[in-house]
């Protein structure tokens, strides 16, 4: 009777103990219904193709799907307004665009990224100083030579008036000492066009926006405002630190919800997007864009924001566009 009752003991602290085991792999959140994700674009771009297949595992990981839904208007904030007045309970997100930097600044944005629970970030492509590939500038020395000697003449093309691939230009202005005259267009397709035409002189557009035209041969990638080589383009490219001028910037692409959420929702979001980051189809697939992937967490995407909006609040006011 003793030896039954001593085995009869071991099974039940044994059952005990791997039910305890068994709890404590249990996630500390667990999502009952689909999660919907706010991308303030419109379908097809950037932003969508990369929230899109970055969502494709979601369920993978959280135990339920991720839903992307456009919506659009006032250059993003229609839907990041809309993420505003959701509730924070982790079931409504936004990619969270760069502009959250410094359009309010402008007086753009009635927001910023203090107004949004910060997630993480899975995104960040740097800013590109191209030329078309017959332009007499074959360098960056060229490029600021010519702008030195000839005070505003130097076009330099970008994707609207206060973004930040007009802040990229002021950036390196402000850096190379030159004065330029900046050409808005309403995006990277129109602006590529009239650089190829002649009627400007160069743009700073992301480096993953000149990917096909620079493997064509249509145009000359001379710098990237990158801290490190770019390895997307079929010829090696400085960046601008090596061309003597401290000067980087990218943009990114994070996610996050409306202000008050739960912190252990926030870490539970955070870890499973690190991880569909990480996913094949998703690398491949950026890979294929010419875009680059970086993960960051909630509190070194919350760094990385707050340096952006500090570097950008003095360009900004450099180019007269601070309110």
């Amino acid at each position: 009777m003793k030896k039954l009752l001593a085995i009869v003991l071991a099974l039940v602290l044994t059952l005990g103990l791997c039910a305890t085991a068994f709890a404590a792999d249990e996630p500390a959140v667990k999502f009952d219904h689909d999660i919907t994700m706010i991308v303030p674009w419109s379908a097809g771009g950037g932003t969508d193709n990369v929230a899109r297949k970055l969502v494709e595992n979601a369920e993978k990981y959280l135990g339920v799907k991720i839903n992307v839904e456009n919506i659009t208007g006032g250059s993003g904030a229609v839907g990041l307004a809309e993420v505003l007045t959701a509730e924070p309970d982790g079931y409504t997100l936004a990619v969270l665009p760069v502009e959250l930097s410094f359009l309010k600044e402008q007086g753009v944005y009635p927001f910023d990224f203090s107004d949004f629970t910060m997630i993480c970030n899975a995104n960040s492509d740097p800013a590109a100083l191209t030329v078309a590939a017959n332009s007499e500038f074959q360098t960056v020395a060229d490029l600021v030579e010519y702008a030195k000697a000839n005070p505003g003449a130097l076009r330099i093309g970008h994707s609207g008036t206060g973004f930040l691939w007009h802040l990229a230009g002021g950036l390196f202005e402000d850096a190379a000492g030159i004065e330029v005259t900046y050409v808005p267009y309403d995006g990277s397709a129109t602006g590529n066009a009239a650089l190829l035409g002649g009627d400007i002189d160069a743009v700073t557009y992301s480096g993953a926006e000149e990917v096909a035209l620079e493997a064509s041969g249509d145009l000359r990638v001379l710098a990237t405002f990158s801290d490190e080589r770019m390895d997307i383009f079929t010829h090696e490219v400085p960046t601008l630190k090596e061309e003597g001028y401290d000067v980087t910037l990218s943009t990114f692409r994070g996610i996050g919800g409306p202000a008050g959420m739960d912190p252990e929702v926030v870490a539970v979001l955070s870890e499973a997007f690190g991880q569909m980051a990480q996913e094949p189809s998703f690398v491949e697939a950026m890979a294929n864009m010419g875009l680059g992937i970086l993960y960051l967490d909630t509190p070194e995407y919350q760094a990385l924001c707050d340096a952006t909006a500090a570097d950008m609040k003095m360009v900004c006011e450099k180019l007269g566009l601070s309110q």
